[in-house]
């Protein structure tokens, strides 16, 4: 079908069982658009969007000889590529379709104005009418695919994606800004549901990972800036140096020699580390690095390494490869509750749970003897702990109103972290089960175990003789201390608010998972959305919960939001299946709804070139008719055809293919038209 003929316009009007028609009166609505210019048929179905609701738009297709399609039911996000397919199988060219939502846009909004939300239906099919009779067949192109991956992260979320898609055959560049990889998890203890150790789970996995040849494992590295488009992106990333060679036998004589000292960020900062050192026993790569902001460069770890390994001049590399497709898999940080917030930081003995995960790991600084008082030093008083209270919902749940901001410009973060309640319970069973004399006591605002498994968990703990207390958020717990004696002061809920004044050894704060540090900076570079949550946000929650804005790049584990390990691994597995196809396909078609330039009109201005956010829009130099002139020239593969350039173009000579100025000016005609 071509622009040139007649249209011949076919209306469908969807129930969406009670969505719609419970509001809107359908049969009102097709009554009046079979009377619109152009409209050949118009019908109404219960579910369109069903296969008898498909067949009967392309059986029109054949027998109306219709070369334009309307549908008006739900959101564009939810169907438009549905009903696009539908056309195609019918015969015509899948971009002579255009869709109204009556849903979100009528029925939802007006569901109690019944009559109202007919009138607006019917004007919205008027609208999209209006426009189809004006659209174009349009063509995808496509370009070819470096077969090449870049995985961002390397905690269990990245290194699952990245093994997966190796084992389909591809190459993968893995990127890890710490000098190690395996993320968070190679810092917990136990995991839920299995009770295993952490590092036992994750071992095989990281040693996996340094060994598969189709893996080029970038530690110490970030990724500084991101180019091009699906298939064929410019990665360029700044390797930083280890200033230890492969020669390094582990001897830890560099260590020794060391006089430096800062906070170990692997234990949670509750230790101490050297500026040389080893991340941890079971780091890969097993070896040494050195921290250049610590550092002073003093010499003496060069002077203690007999293999000479040690080479304190080593500069910073810098490298740029050609991807095919992105996962980011940068993880989350955790919540560092404001000085004082239920005694943290102003009070001894007041800790988070991943500090308590490493101080219940064998591993850990206490070597998992969580009572002795002089193990840990500061945390502890001489003698053994006898309460131990547990605070969740620390930094996750904080309404407006009701949480009282501690620090200025401190974001509120009202979404549920998920792993808390099942974490905290799990690590409460683990004290409980090791030291049974112990007062274990767990206030908190709902319990939320949700997850196979999980709810073992809060069942175990209930006949294990843990104290449940249940604080409302407008009266939380109160920390306040005398001397070395802590007390937390709790109106239950459970006792009709009976005030309760406990004696805590311990505290330990059940705290929120919150966004990455990095995030901001790499959402930049890939040029992808944010929630209102602060997390990387997919296309769509249900049907692209993978998928970013930006085609080609795609979401893996905690970047996304708040996940436990199991969903992060499943998710990094997704992740990689999806990546994988326009690898194996070795092209990609793009989508045709990109900017066009009317090189008749365009004066070369530049006008466009700012507004453009995916820098998809350049100004060339073209001889015509013997001068030099300026044009702006559009790369198809960056465009996401928003239209800021069409807004900005004083002679109006850039446009959106499917969006063109005429089919905009006869869609506010038709809005002001009765």
């Amino acid at each position: 079908m071509t622009a040139s003929q007649e249209p011949r316009v076919g209306v469908y009007i969807c129930h969406c069982g009670i969505n719609i028609a419970g509001v809107v009166d359908v049969e009102a609505v097709r009554e009046y658009a079979e009377k619109l210019p152009n409209v050949v048929v118009a019908k109404t179905y219960l579910y369109t969007c069903s296969s008898p609701g498909q067949a009967m738009i392309k059986t029109d297709i054949g027998e109306q000889k219709l070369n334009r399609v309307v549908v008006a039911s739900c959101s564009p996000r939810m169907h438009e590529a549905t009903f696009r397919k539908v056309v195609e199988e019918g015969g015509l060219n899948p971009y002579l379709f255009e869709m109204a939502n009556l849903r979100e846009h009528c029925s939802w909004v007006h569901a109690t104005e019944p009559d109202k939300a007919t009138k607006k239906a019917q004007d919205l099919v008027r609208i999209a009418v209006a426009k189809a009779r004006l659209l174009e067949p349009l063509q995808k192109k496509s370009v070819p695919v470096t077969e090449r991956a870049l995985v961002i992260g390397a905690g269990v979320a990245g290194m699952r994606a990245a093994v997966d898609l190796a084992q389909r055959g591809f190459e993968i560049t893995l990127v890890e800004e710490q000098p190690t990889i395996g993320g968070k998890t190679a810092r917990l203890n136990k995991l839920y549901p299995t009770d295993e150790h952490a590092m036992d789970a994750l071992a095989p996995m990281m040693k996996h990972v340094a060994s598969h040849p189709n893996i080029k494992l970038l530690t110490n590295s970030e990724v500084n800036n991101v180019d091009g488009y699906i298939g064929n992106f410019k990665v360029k990333i700044t390797k930083r140096p280890r200033f230890v060679s492969e020669r390094c036998n582990l001897c830890a004589r560099c260590e020794s020699a060391c006089p430096l000292e800062t906070s170990n960020e692997f234990d949670f900062h509750l230790t101490k580390r050297k500026a040389i050192f080893l991340p941890f026993r079971g780091a890969v790569p097993q070896a040494y690095v050195i921290d250049d902001k610590v550092c002073n460069k003093c010499g003496k770890c060069v002077d203690a390494c007999e293999k000479k390994a040690i080479d304190l001049n080593d500069k910073p590399e810098e490298l740029e490869i050609d991807i095919g497709t992105i996962i980011t898999a940068i993880g989350f940080d955790s919540y560092e509750p404001p000085e004082g917030e239920f005694g943290y930081r102003t009070q001894k003995n007041v800790i988070t749970m991943l500090q308590l995960e490493r101080i219940l790991d064998a591993e850990g600084p206490t070597k998992g003897e969580l009572l002795l008082g002089d193990a840990f030093g500061p945390f502890f008083r001489s003698s053994p702990a006898k309460n131990i209270v547990f605070i969740s919902c620390v930094g996750s749940r904080q309404e407006p109103g009701v949480y009282k901001r501690l620090r200025e410009g401190q974001q509120l973060n009202r979404y549920c972290s998920r792993v808390c309640c099942t974490g905290a319970l799990k690590n409460a069973l683990l004290v409980k089960r090791k030291y049974p004399d112990v007062n274990v006591y767990y206030l908190y605002r709902d319990i939320r175990t949700y997850g196979r498994g999980h709810e073992k968990y809060y069942k175990e703990a209930s006949e294990s003789l843990i104290r449940f207390m249940k604080y409302e958020p407008e009266a939380p717990p109160v920390v306040t201390s005398n001397s070395d004696e802590l007390t937390v002061t709790v109106d239950d809920v459970l006792t009709g608010n009976e005030t309760f004044t406990i004696k805590a050894d311990l505290i330990v704060l059940a705290t929120a998972m919150v966004p990455g540090a990095k995030l901001a900076d790499i959402q930049g570079k890939l040029k992808i959305a944010k929630s209102a949550d602060g997390f990387l946000q997919e296309a769509h929650a249900k049907l692209r919960p993978l998928d970013t804005a930006t085609e080609g790049i795609f979401i893996a584990g905690a970047a996304q939001g708040p996940k436990d390990v199991t969903d992060a691994v499943a998710m990094g597995s997704a992740a990689a299946a999806k990546a994988s196809v326009p690898l194996a396909q070795g092209k990609v078609d793009l989508e045709p709804i990109k900017s066009f330039v009317d090189l008749s009109k365009c004066d070369g201005c530049a006008m466009c070139v700012d507004p453009c956010t995916y820098k998809a829009i350049k100004i060339e130099e073209h001889t015509e008719n013997g001068a030099v002139k300026k044009r702006a020239v559009v790369n198809e593969a960056l465009c996401k055809g928003c239209g800021a350039c069409a807004a900005t173009c004083p002679p109006k000579a850039i446009f959106v293919k499917g969006f063109t100025l005429d089919q905009l000016t006869a869609q506010v005609n038709a809005a002001l038209a009765e």
